[in-house]
This record gives structure tokens, sequence and C-alpha cells, in this order.
């Protein structure tokens, strides 16, 4: 997320909104070729035989919408093995994310960018796993999200605090060569997929 004096080269800007017209098309597809359900259960059993969610920790995940890979499998499996949920909440335009509990008896509430958020009633939360919706992915674990920069900035602000753990959850065709980036882009630490979980590859 560029600070106030700093803007990213009008040549990366453009990288990245071709490739998110690519990435939705693409991800629309897959979608529509596997139900997201199937998909979604398949990811959490990988995720969950691969890195331990101790009971009691505070995980953040995302309420999907549209063609977004399904979490809700994940949330439910990891609520009922004692993890507290927090589900994202846009506070303004660029500003980081908080999260707000969740439980399945939560009602949700209209949020920003026709999101569904929990209400205001339910408490406000501060993640140490983080489950990242994105458009595209590759194998360094940089993603490529929506373009508002909320969970960069999000990332960012937690793991100045404490060691945090980013996990991104997609179909495995979502991966790609190289998403474009910048310094302040932040990278994910696991990738879980339909078909593989694996720590990222940092670039050499």
């Amino acid at each position: 997320m560029p600070s106030a004096t700093t803007a990213p080269p009008t040549s990366l800007i453009q990288d990245k909104i071709r490739l998110r017209m690519e990435a939705r098309r693409r991800r629309q597809a897959l979608a529509l070729a596997q139900p997201a359900a199937v998909a979604g259960e398949i990811a959490a059993s990988n995720l969950l035989a691969a890195l331990n969610f101790p009971s009691g920790s505070i995980v953040s995940a995302y309420w999907p919408m549209g063609s977004e890979f399904d979490t809700r499998p994940l949330i439910h499996r990891l609520h009922a093995s004692g993890c507290l949920i927090g589900l994202p909440v846009i506070v303004a335009k660029g500003e980081p994310l908080i999260f707000r509990r969740w439980v399945p008896e939560t009602r949700f509430i209209p949020g920003g960018f026709n999101t569904q958020v929990p209400g205001t009633d339910e408490p406000e939360v501060v993640p140490e796993r983080l489950i990242v919706p994105l458009l595209a992915f590759d194998s360094a674990g940089f993603r490529l999200g929506y373009g508002g920069g909320f969970y960069d900035r999000t990332l960012a602000k937690l793991r100045l605090l404490r060691p945090v753990i980013a996990i991104g959850v997609a179909y495995a065709g979502q991966e790609v060569a190289s998403v474009p980036r910048a310094d302040y882009d932040q990278p994910l630490d696991w990738l879980a997929t339909e078909t593989f979980t694996r720590r990222a590859r940092p670039p050499q």
C-alpha cells in the first residue's frame, strides 16, 4: 500500500489491473467447474492436516462472495475445534481491517463493498492466524487482491505487534508464475488449495 508521498509505478498498477481482469475470469471458470462446497471441504482437510490450530487460538477468515473460494467448511471446523473466529470489517478507505467475532448464531449486517459482516454487538478480536482471500497467488506467497490494500495494511500492522501466520486459500488453478508486487505488498506464509497445502517459498 503506497504512502501518501510514494505512489506505485504506473507500469505496476497497469500490470495488476490486467492480471486482476484475467484472474477474475479464471476464478469464475474454476468455481463453475467444481462445486465450491466440495473444494472448500477438501482444502479445509488439507490445511488442518498440515498446520496445527490450537484450541483457543484466534483465527480470522472471510465469508465468501461470488466466485471466492468457499471458506465456510474451514470456519465451521475451526470453530468446532475450539478456535475463536473473527470476520473482517472495513472501517474506512485506506485503513486496516478490524475483525469481529463470529459464532454460528451471528447475525450479519451490510458492510462495505457489498460484504456482509458481523453486527456491532459482536466483540472485536485480534487474529493470530489469518485466512486471506485472493484473486491470484505465486509460489513465493505474494497475492493479488482486489486493489484496496486492506489486507496489506492489516498484515503490516499486525506483524509489528507480534508474529502472525497469513494463509491464502484458493483454487490451485489460481496460481500464476509471478504476482506483480511492490515493497508494501505483504506475503503469505502458507498456501492452501483443493489439491495441496504448502509453505510459501520466499524468493531467493
